[in-house]
């Protein structure tokens, strides 16, 4: 967390509109006297969802007192649409006031580098603290204790006036529903996401046979169960299931959990995850324990059975990593990933993911949708192992509807993946609210359907592709008989405003400054870490890789190979860098571990600065 040194009058909010105020706008000046907290989120980022559930018990725990804002930044073109948007409010429950930014006009008066960023600004209308990441919850509670008393003294702060109240929803049988599995008999099984259940279908997709949750954001376990925003859902091979006691797992995503369900009873058993989220640095080691009742979770998006595994693998969307789980052993452990959110091929130890959200097997390969990189993925065995390869997909920030040559396709945000008949694969392309298929012999994608609302799972009946249309809350038929279309579509890249760097070297510095009370901890091995790479990787023509200094000299490419300057700049640079500390006073002082990562476009100009200083902004424990 860094506070201001000087006092800096907060910037109007500036945007299209605002959501979740019952049809209020908003302003700072009729704010004034409380304290608000701007939350800069985009609807695809897992850790802006992260931040959402963190803040829920600080707003309840100061009421009137603090007024949250999210403010809405988008990363996909998607996101820029505000029927999307107003979705993604109810969809993941946002309990506050939301301004729509889509051009990022606050954004940019905020001087926001990352998602999620969060901003407090106190009673008399000053900016007082920034930070970056998630993990704040408890920095954020001390900090406004202190300026409720401070402003309290000072008569600054005013609870009085009528705050906005939350946007009231309609309801349908389906809300949000994330993923779906065949049952042996036939049936269907979908996690029914914003009403925290499991329902179980006909085959018609519509008519509800039983449901395994009362609707109740909650963990319980038991006959009577509660799930909190339920998405990936597997039926276990028939041997398995008799050995373990339950048939389906199930990812119990906003509880960090993986629960079992067994089928004819209808009890849940949590089998694994503390209901803690696992925090760390890009790059940092995911250290699971045997027990996995006492493993760190970070939101498990999907889960299939793969038999060259011989177990469950898990879309950890929250690690950008794969995890695999052993029922019959109670065995979980990291399958493929490393922690960095970036797309990167090879071994599976060395791969890079961005919040994997979608898994499908087909024999030995596991198809992946790589969500946040707009990537058809998969893994397949060889002779050196598991090794992980790249269908369709440029990176974080590139994105669109291209069908033709693998190499020139584009997808926006997939979330799921299923394996058709004839060995294609079908991608529920979620933010262009279409079904695309890739054909591997063909090395080509095309598009099955369009104007299905925001698909995020599938699965292959007796032919036929099942939809679940989340956006629409059904399950759903789209693919009509007959040959796939071909779209010529469009190409997009994040609009962000690019950083102007000049050619050659740059100095890169990252700043840090422990907390109050806190030190660098240099107990266990250097206390600092810095991670630079670039996309493309051609801009960056030295300075790449891992050091333990917080400062870099890297050089950027001396000249822009394109004809025109490129709106979006000339690419991106990469950078993750993590601070831990530890409490300087106590017989047991507490750890914390302060990191970011940075996608920050750039251009290159002569005559631009040389140097580029962040700031790394985090206090968790």
């Amino acid at each position: 967390m860094t506070r201001a040194t000087f006092r800096v009058r907060a910037p109007e909010l500036q945007g299209r509109g605002w959501l979740n105020t019952s049809g209020r706008d908003l302003s700072l000046a009729e704010l004034r006297g409380r304290i608000v907290l701007l939350d800069f989120w985009t609807f695809c980022c897992i850790n802006c969802l992260h931040v959402i559930d963190e803040l829920r018990p600080v707003e309840e725990e100061f009421g009137d007192e603090l007024v949250v804002v999210g403010v809405h930044s988008p990363k996909f073109e998607h996101e820029r649409d505000p029927e999307a948007l107003k979705a993604a409010v109810e969809r993941y429950d946002v309990p506050h006031a939301v301004l729509d930014d889509p051009e990022l006009l606050t954004w940019q008066q905020y001087a926001a580098r990352a998602w999620p960023t969060l901003a407090v600004i106190d009673p008399e209308g000053y900016l007082v603290a920034s930070m970056s990441g998630e993990g704040h919850a408890e920095g954020l509670r001390r900090l406004i204790r202190e300026l409720i008393e401070q402003h309290t003294a000072k008569g600054t702060l005013n609870t009085t006036g009528e705050l906005p109240t939350k946007t009231a929803h309609d309801d349908t049988e389906l809300r949000f529903p994330g993923k779906i599995a065949l049952l042996p008999n036939g049936n269907f099984l979908v996690s029914d996401t914003a009403h925290h259940s499991i329902v179980e279908l006909e085959p018609d997709g519509e008519t509800v046979l039983r449901r395994v949750g009362d609707g109740t954001r909650g963990a319980k376990d038991g006959a009577d169960p509660r799930f909190s925003e339920p998405q990936g859902v597997c039926v276990l091979p028939s041997d398995v299931a008799t050995r373990t006691g339950y048939d389906v797992l199930i990812a119990d995503t906003v509880n960090h959990k993986l629960r079992g369900l067994a089928l004819e009873t209808g009890t849940v058993t949590t089998v694994a995850g503390t209901g803690e989220v696992w925090r760390g640095a890009p790059g940092d080691p995911v250290d699971i324990p045997v027990d996995p009742l006492e493993a760190r979770l970070s939101s498990p998006w999907d889960v299939v059975w793969y038999e060259p595994a011989n177990a469950v693998i898990i879309a950890m969307a929250g690690t950008h990593q794969l995890w695999s789980y052993d029922p019959v052993a109670r065995r979980l452990a990291v399958f493929a990933g490393t922690t960095v959110e970036s797309l990167r091929d090879g071994p599976v130890e060395q791969a890079w993911f961005a919040q994997p959200s979608g898994l499908a097997a087909d024999h030995d390969k596991l198809w992946i949708a790589d969500s946040e990189s707009s990537a058809l993925r998969w893994i397949e065995n060889s002779a050196e192992g598991f090794r992980v390869h790249t269908a369709v997909g440029k990176g974080l920030f590139d994105f669109g509807a291209m069908d033709g040559k693998a190499d020139d396709a584009l997808f926006q945000h997939p979330l799921g993946v299923a394996v058709l008949p004839n060995g294609s694969i079908a991608v529920c392309d979620t933010y262009n609210n279409a079904i695309r298929r890739y054909d591997p012999v063909a090395d080509e994608v095309s598009t099955l359907a369009t104007d299905v609302a925001e698909p995020s799972g599938a699965v292959v009946v007796d032919g036929t592709l099942v939809v679940v249309e989340s956006a629409a809350h059904r399950v759903t038929r789209p693919v009509p008989p007959g040959e796939a279309q071909q779209i010529t579509g469009t190409r997009h890249r994040t609009k962000r405003p690019p950083v102007e760097l000049s050619p050659g070297e740059i100095q890169i510095k990252v700043v840090f400054e422990p907390p109050a009370g806190q030190k660098l901890d240099d107990r266990y091995g250097p206390s600092t870490r810095l991670e630079i790479s670039a996309n493309p990787p051609d801009v960056l023509r030295g300075g790449e890789g891992v050091t333990t200094d917080l400062e870099r000299r890297i050089v950027l490419a001396t000249e822009n190979d394109e004809e025109e300057p490129s709106e979006e700049g000339d690419g991106v640079l990469q950078v993750s860098a993590h601070a831990a500390s530890c409490d300087v006073d106590g017989p047991n002082p507490a750890c914390h571990l302060s990191r970011q990562d940075w996608g920050i476009p750039i251009r290159i100009v002569p005559g631009a600065p040389s140097e580029l200083v962040l700031m790394l902004r985090g206090e968790t424990s």
